[in-house]
């Protein structure tokens, strides 16, 4: 027999994935997202690329959220509830998508259950798991692209040329919100608001968790057996 390729795994699937990953600031989310996203051919969406996009372009939105970003706060949740939604609302999110920094709290958790409460998603939480020392160390060495968003480190995935991306060129930057004072105060926020995220979704039995320590190499895999995993098992309950 053929071996099943993700894509035509998820293809077999009627129903929806949604892929919560959870973690702190540096645990690595964006870069699995982008792997994950790039294999099952779901949407990636990241709610502070979203963010970081509105106030580099100056909205309405973009002005109420700087000062927040600025201060490792987290952005009120009706700002990120509005554009989580009309996000989710777009063709590339039918298949099935990775939510990147959404939920952070209970209420917003609670606001994408009555978002898809009358439709087909199957929700699958995986928490990345990383120590506050090694955040702080990954943090302080961190470059993001400003144009694709692409993260690099400078000690442990530096890119080719040093200080511009391998994707698009683009001079990296440090971003104002890794600093060390703001680091401290983001890890801070996601120990109050966002962990509890953690119990939430053990309560609804969809929640698994990784080791975000190791190699990038080893976390996807660990990631992609999981995802694996619950799409397989779906389709043996519809056969």
């Amino acid at each position: 027999m053929v071996q099943q390729s993700q894509s035509q795994l998820v293809n077999a699937i009627m129903q929806r994935v949604g892929i919560i990953l959870l973690g702190p600031p540096g645990a690595g989310k964006g870069t699995q997202a982008r792997r994950m996203a790039a294999c099952y051919n779901f949407a990636r969406i990241s709610t502070g690329d979203m963010l970081r996009e509105a106030v580099n372009n100056g909205s309405a939105l973009g002005k109420k959220a700087q000062s927040c970003i600025e201060a490792g706060d987290l952005v009120p949740d009706e700002l990120v509830d509005a554009i989580v939604k009309s996000r989710l609302a777009r063709k590339d999110c039918r298949r099935g998508f990775i939510l990147d920094g959404y939920p952070r709290t209970i209420h917003q958790a609670e606001y994408l259950e009555k978002l898809f409460e009358h439709k087909d998603v199957d929700f699958l939480a995986i928490g990345i798991r990383v120590s506050d020392n090694l955040l702080m160390e990954r943090l302080a060495g961190r470059w993001t692209c400003a144009r694709c968003g692409k993260i690099f480190n400078a000690a442990s995935n530096p890119s080719r040329d040093a200080d511009r991306c391998d994707e698009c060129n683009t001079v990296l930057v440090h971003r104002k919100d890794d600093s060390d004072k703001v680091v401290a105060e983001r890890l801070h926020v996601y120990h109050e608001a966002t962990e509890p995220l953690i119990q939430y979704y053990k309560n609804r039995g969809c929640y698994h968790e990784v080791v975000g320590e190791r190699r990038l190499d080893e976390v996807y895999d660990n990631l992609k057996e999981i995802v694996d995993g619950r799409i397989q098992a779906r389709e043996a309950a519809n056969c």
